[in-house]
Protein backbone atom coordinates (compact mmCIF):
# COMPACT_ATOMS: atom_id res chain seq x y z
CA UNK A 1 0.00 0.00 0.00
CA UNK A 2 1.11 3.53 -1.16
CA UNK A 3 0.68 7.08 0.56
CA UNK A 4 -2.48 7.66 -2.16
CA UNK A 5 -4.21 4.17 -0.60
CA UNK A 6 -3.64 5.38 2.73
CA UNK A 7 -5.46 8.83 1.41
CA UNK A 8 -8.14 7.47 -0.27
CA UNK A 9 -9.27 5.22 2.34
CA UNK A 10 -9.36 8.01 4.68
CA UNK A 11 -11.94 9.74 1.95
CA UNK A 12 -13.68 6.54 2.62
CA UNK A 13 -14.03 6.34 6.05
CA UNK A 14 -15.42 10.09 6.21
CA UNK A 15 -17.58 9.00 3.56
CA UNK A 16 -18.95 6.57 6.04
CA UNK A 17 -19.63 8.94 8.37
CA UNK A 18 -22.43 10.19 5.81
CA UNK A 19 -24.43 6.89 6.07
CA UNK A 20 -27.91 6.96 7.33
CA UNK A 21 -28.15 3.29 8.50
CA UNK A 22 -29.35 2.91 11.99
CA UNK A 23 -26.50 0.58 13.42
CA UNK A 24 -23.45 2.79 14.10
CA UNK A 25 -21.43 -0.95 13.06
CA UNK A 26 -23.02 -0.44 9.23
CA UNK A 27 -21.58 3.02 8.47
CA UNK A 28 -19.78 2.14 5.14
CA UNK A 29 -18.05 4.22 2.69
CA UNK A 30 -16.89 4.07 -0.48
CA UNK A 31 -14.84 6.00 -3.06
CA UNK A 32 -14.23 5.09 -6.97
CA UNK A 33 -10.74 6.11 -7.94
CA UNK A 34 -9.91 6.69 -11.53
CA UNK A 35 -5.58 7.84 -12.13
CA UNK A 36 -4.93 9.51 -8.47
CA UNK A 37 -8.68 11.03 -8.92
CA UNK A 38 -11.66 10.58 -6.95
CA UNK A 39 -14.51 9.98 -9.82
CA UNK A 40 -17.65 9.41 -7.08
CA UNK A 41 -18.28 7.93 -3.82
CA UNK A 42 -21.31 6.73 -1.51
CA UNK A 43 -22.47 5.35 0.90
CA UNK A 44 -25.03 2.88 2.46
CA UNK A 45 -28.54 5.04 2.59
CA UNK A 46 -32.23 4.70 1.40
CA UNK A 47 -32.50 5.80 -2.18
CA UNK A 48 -33.71 9.07 -3.01
CA UNK A 49 -37.13 10.03 -1.43
CA UNK A 50 -37.50 7.01 0.86
CA UNK A 51 -37.20 6.97 4.71
CA UNK A 52 -33.97 6.17 5.88
CA UNK A 53 -33.66 3.99 9.14
CA UNK A 54 -32.88 6.72 11.24
CA UNK A 55 -35.38 8.33 10.24
CA UNK A 56 -37.75 5.51 10.76
CA UNK A 57 -35.70 4.78 13.81
CA UNK A 58 -35.12 1.35 13.78
CA UNK A 59 -33.18 -1.49 11.66
CA UNK A 60 -35.36 -3.42 9.60
CA UNK A 61 -32.79 -6.41 9.49
CA UNK A 62 -32.03 -6.36 13.49
CA UNK A 63 -35.64 -6.06 14.05
CA UNK A 64 -36.34 -9.91 11.64
CA UNK A 65 -33.05 -10.92 13.41
CA UNK A 66 -31.57 -11.03 9.86
CA UNK A 67 -27.73 -12.98 9.92
CA UNK A 68 -24.98 -10.23 8.64
CA UNK A 69 -24.29 -11.41 5.17
CA UNK A 70 -27.61 -12.91 4.09
CA UNK A 71 -30.81 -11.34 2.46
CA UNK A 72 -29.39 -7.97 1.18
CA UNK A 73 -32.57 -6.92 -0.28
CA UNK A 74 -34.17 -6.95 2.83
CA UNK A 75 -32.68 -4.00 3.70
CA UNK A 76 -34.23 0.08 3.12
CA UNK A 77 -30.12 0.63 2.23
CA UNK A 78 -28.57 0.65 -0.93
CA UNK A 79 -24.96 -0.41 0.05
CA UNK A 80 -22.26 2.41 -0.22
CA UNK A 81 -20.51 0.59 -3.61
CA UNK A 82 -23.78 0.62 -5.33
CA UNK A 83 -24.40 4.36 -5.01
CA UNK A 84 -20.54 4.78 -5.98
CA UNK A 85 -21.38 2.96 -9.09
CA UNK A 86 -24.71 4.13 -9.52
CA UNK A 87 -23.46 7.98 -9.54
CA UNK A 88 -20.75 7.29 -12.16
CA UNK A 89 -23.51 5.90 -14.07
CA UNK A 90 -25.91 8.97 -13.40
CA UNK A 91 -23.37 11.31 -14.08
CA UNK A 92 -22.04 9.39 -17.20
CA UNK A 93 -18.21 9.17 -15.73
CA UNK A 94 -16.10 5.98 -16.52
CA UNK A 95 -15.56 4.02 -14.40
CA UNK A 96 -12.98 1.48 -16.36
CA UNK A 97 -9.97 0.49 -14.70
CA UNK A 98 -10.75 2.20 -11.53
CA UNK A 99 -9.93 1.17 -7.64
CA UNK A 100 -13.14 1.22 -5.50
CA UNK A 101 -11.93 1.58 -1.61
CA UNK A 102 -13.93 0.27 0.91
CA UNK A 103 -14.34 0.56 4.60
CA UNK A 104 -15.77 -2.75 3.78
CA UNK A 105 -15.32 -5.87 1.72
CA UNK A 106 -18.16 -6.02 -0.78
CA UNK A 107 -20.79 -8.33 -0.79
CA UNK A 108 -22.04 -10.68 -3.69
CA UNK A 109 -24.09 -8.57 -5.40
CA UNK A 110 -21.60 -5.48 -5.08
CA UNK A 111 -18.69 -8.06 -6.20
CA UNK A 112 -20.97 -8.64 -9.58
CA UNK A 113 -21.22 -4.96 -9.78
CA UNK A 114 -17.97 -4.15 -9.21
CA UNK A 115 -16.90 -6.83 -12.13
CA UNK A 116 -19.85 -5.60 -14.99
CA UNK A 117 -18.46 -1.53 -14.17
CA UNK A 118 -15.30 -2.46 -15.15
CA UNK A 119 -13.36 -1.85 -11.70
CA UNK A 120 -10.05 -3.84 -11.57
CA UNK A 121 -9.32 -3.39 -8.20
CA UNK A 122 -11.05 -3.20 -5.05
CA UNK A 123 -9.27 -1.85 -1.50
CA UNK A 124 -10.91 -2.89 1.27
CA UNK A 125 -10.18 -2.43 5.78
CA UNK A 126 -12.66 -4.57 7.43
CA UNK A 127 -13.99 -7.96 6.49
CA UNK A 128 -17.66 -9.50 5.87
CA UNK A 129 -18.87 -12.73 6.15
CA UNK A 130 -19.23 -13.18 1.88
CA UNK A 131 -16.96 -15.89 0.56
CA UNK A 132 -18.57 -16.39 -2.52
CA UNK A 133 -18.04 -12.42 -3.00
CA UNK A 134 -14.54 -13.35 -3.02
CA UNK A 135 -14.65 -15.85 -5.52
CA UNK A 136 -16.83 -13.56 -7.69
CA UNK A 137 -14.21 -10.96 -7.50
CA UNK A 138 -11.14 -13.04 -8.39
CA UNK A 139 -13.13 -15.31 -11.18
CA UNK A 140 -14.22 -11.92 -12.27
CA UNK A 141 -10.41 -10.78 -12.63
CA UNK A 142 -10.74 -7.57 -10.00
CA UNK A 143 -7.46 -7.74 -7.22
CA UNK A 144 -8.89 -7.20 -4.11
CA UNK A 145 -6.64 -6.06 -1.08
CA UNK A 146 -6.77 -5.60 2.11
CA UNK A 147 -5.69 -2.33 3.84
CA UNK A 148 -3.55 -2.75 7.09
CA UNK A 149 -5.55 -1.18 9.48
CA UNK A 150 -7.86 -2.29 13.12
CA UNK A 151 -10.55 -3.42 11.30
CA UNK A 152 -11.30 -7.34 12.11
CA UNK A 153 -10.35 -9.78 9.65
CA UNK A 154 -13.85 -11.72 8.00
CA UNK A 155 -16.44 -10.94 10.04
CA UNK A 156 -18.47 -7.25 11.07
Amino acid sequence: MDKWDHRFMEVARLVATWASCFQPDRKIGAVIVLDKRIMTTGYNGAPAGVKTCVERGECMRKKRGIQSGTRHELCYAIHAEQNAIIQAAKLGVSIEGATLYCTHQPCVICAKMIVNSGIRRVVYEQGYPDDFALEMLAEGGVVLERFPGDGPANEV
